[in-house]
């Protein structure tokens, strides 16, 4: 008996945007299936999906945002049921990658926790994994399977190019994110700047900005980074633009966290605009005048549909989604 294998594609979600994911299926095409997801009276999660996934690729939509360790934890069961209901494959599609940031030991004694979460996810039952503008490259290796590393890149650059004046000049908030705003700098024929920054060791999302390395003076200046959580960062940097006559102050991010105080630091800060994307929620209360949120949507359900058709990534992105 010889059978020809129908590839299927099943897509779900978590609860921590589903916004984010129902604009993802309405792209592909596809309805988001029934994950049943509940919890008990001590707060355990239960999922039972309402529909076979024998034989399935199975994708599980997940942003790791607040509160972040019950998004994760969500995601990894929804993972096991999928496993232990024979998927054929499972992705997990992570547009914010929780606990990024701790991607390395800055100092004794502390743990890798992005490398932990890579674990957790492999031991629950992942072939592969999705997310965006990951906060550094390296992560791809935390991970003994594939990942598609996809970035925000053409969204912002086409909001500058509708939106942005002429002699625009991309500012890196800070050392580490240069080579990130020479790519913004090189899509937009625009000058480069940097800005030098000291951050506290003894606490915490305090930045010191301390100096300007770029033609500033008279220009429209938009500070990019991979993401804003308390604002500290960026709130510094633009009034240190400022002092340095910088015409006009934009910033630009693809995860906008906007933890508190970000929105009383963005109100009274010297920003004009602040544009970030849909890979985490926001309420409608958060949604400050000067805030922006462009969707990442048709990206993600054009990769998705990548991975399903065994096709490449990459050339979605030109190649530049790889750092």
């Amino acid at each position: 008996m010889e059978l020809v294998p129908k590839k299927r594609l099943q897509l779900y979600a978590g609860r921590s945007h589903m916004d984010l994911a129902e604009e993802i299926a309405g792209h592909l095409g596809v309805d988001l299936g029934e994950a049943n997801l509940q919890e008990f009276a001590d707060g355990e999660i239960h999922c039972r999906f309402g529909e076979s996934v024998r034989g399935t690729d199975v994708f599980v939509i997940q942003t790791h945002c607040g509160p972040v360790n019950d998004s994760i934890v969500e995601q990894l069961i929804m993972i096991d049921a999928a496993k232990r209901a024979s998927a054929k494959r499972i992705t997990a599609v992570c547009p914010y990658y929780g606990y990024s940031r701790q991607d390395r030991k800055a100092s004794g004694r502390e743990p890798i926790t992005a490398k932990l979460i890579a674990d957790m996810l492999r031991v629950a039952g992942v072939d592969r994994v999705v997310s965006v503008d990951l906060h550094s490259g390296q992560i791809q290796g935390f991970f003994d399977g594939p990942v598609d590393h996809l970035t925000a890149l053409p969204v912002l650059a086409d909001y500058l190019r509708r939106e942005g004046p002429g002699g625009m000049v991309i500012v890196a908030p800070d050392a580490g994110r240069v080579k990130g705003a020479e790519r913004f700098a090189q899509h937009l024929d625009a000058d480069l700047a940097m800005v030098r920054k000291r951050r506290a060791k003894e606490a915490a999302n305090q930045v010191e900005a301390m100096d300007v390395v770029g033609p500033v003076s008279g220009r429209c200046c938009v500070l990019v980074d991979d993401m804003i959580d308390t604002a500290g960062t960026v709130c510094a940097a633009a009034e240190l633009l400022v002092d340095r006559g910088a015409a006009e102050v934009w910033a630009m991010a693809t995860h906008g966290l906007l933890s508190d105080p970000a929105l009383d630091r963005l109100k009274s800060s010297p920003l004009t605009r602040v544009i970030v994307t849909n890979t985490l929620p926001l309420a409608e209360d958060r949604l400050i005048d000067k805030l922006e949120v462009l969707s990442v949507a048709e990206i993600i359900a054009d990769a998705i549909d990548a991975v399903f058709e065994d096709t490449s990534v990459s050339e979605i992105f030109g190649g530049e989604n790889q750092t």
